[in-house]
C-alpha cells in the first residue's frame, strides 16, 4: 500500500512510517509531497500528517497518536512511544516526557545530514526500534 505525506520529514513524519511498517503494513511505500499539498488531491495512496486528514493532528493529537488510535493499536510499550513522540512533535507540550527534547533534535540532526526524505526513513526507523526497546524497559 501506498501511503503519502508531506517533504521534509521531522518527528511524526519519521515516526508514523516506523510505526505503519513494524505494526500496520510491512510492505508500506511512502511517498513525499510539496509541504502545501492539498491532501484531497492525493488519489493514489493513504495520506498522514497532512492537514485536514484523518490520519493527522487532530485537536492536542499528533498523526502517531491519530494512526494508533484508527488501527486500534493497544501495546502498552507503544502507548509510551506515543508519549516521547507527542512531546517531540507538539512544540507546547515538550515537556511531557523528557525524551521528546531528545527525539526532537535527532530529527533535526537527521534532516541536516540526509540528502532527502527516503535516505532520512532509511536511517532514522532504527532510532525508533531503539526508542521502543527503551520504552519497553519502562514498561
Amino acid at each position: 500500500m501506498k501511503w503519502v505525506t508531506r517533504e521534509h520529514v521531522a518527528v511524526d513524519r519519521v515516526a508514523c512510517p516506523w510505526l505503519i511498517k513494524r505494526f500496520i503494513d510491512q510492505n508500506a511505500v511512502f511517498e513525499f509531497v510539496a509541504y502545501d499539498t492539498d491532501p484531497e488531491t492525493v488519489k493514489d495512496g493513504i495520506p498522514f500528517d497532512m492537514k485536514g486528514v484523518e490520519l493527522g493532528h487532530r485537536g492536542n493529537n499528533c498523526s502517531f497518536e491519530a494512526i494508533i488510535e484508527k488501527y486500534d493499536l493497544k501495546d502498552p510499550v507503544l502507548l509510551e512511544l506515543a508519549r516521547i513522540v507527542h512531546a517531540a512533535d507538539v512544540p507546547e507540550d515538550i515537556e511531557s516526557a523528557p525524551e521528546g527534547a531528545g527525539l526532537r533534535a535527532i530529527a533535526a540532526g537527521f534532516r541536516a545530514i540526509c540528502h532527502d526524505d527516503h535516505e532520512t526513513l532509511e536511517k532514522e526507523l532504527i532510532v525508533y526500534d531503539a526508542l521502543y526497546e527503551y520504552c519497553k524497559a519502562k514498561v
